[in-house]
């Protein structure tokens, strides 16, 4: 098994890079000896960048969904913590050690 120990690239700079790659007005090489990385590098990015492209503008709608998802999932959790206190207080009053 390999194992990548490139540099790590803060995700602002390699959007700079890319746009500069998408703009066209300089080569992949100019640009990679103007920012100190590889050519390659700049080739995956920019794929990547391509690649992701269709999620980047759709995260609004994706969030919606999520927040949503987590407004269910409050609203099973509070109703499980009902029946949990109901069936706590139930065993308690069927304990055999109880007075009537």
């Amino acid at each position: 098994m390999s194992e990548k120990h490139g540099k790590r690239y803060a995700s602002r700079f390699k959007f700079q890079v890319v746009l500069e790659a998408l703009r066209g007005s300089k080569n992949i090489g100019q640009i990679a000896k103007m920012y100190g990385v590889h050519p390659i590098t700049i080739t995956h990015w920019k794929g990547e960048f391509i690649e992701k492209g269709p999620e980047i503008f759709g995260q609004q709608n994706t969030l919606h969904e999520y927040e949503k998802k987590i407004q269910e999932l409050e609203r099973l959790i509070g109703h499980k913590e009902v029946e949990i206190a109901l069936l706590k207080n139930f065993l308690a009053g069927s304990s055999p050690g109880r007075k009537k």
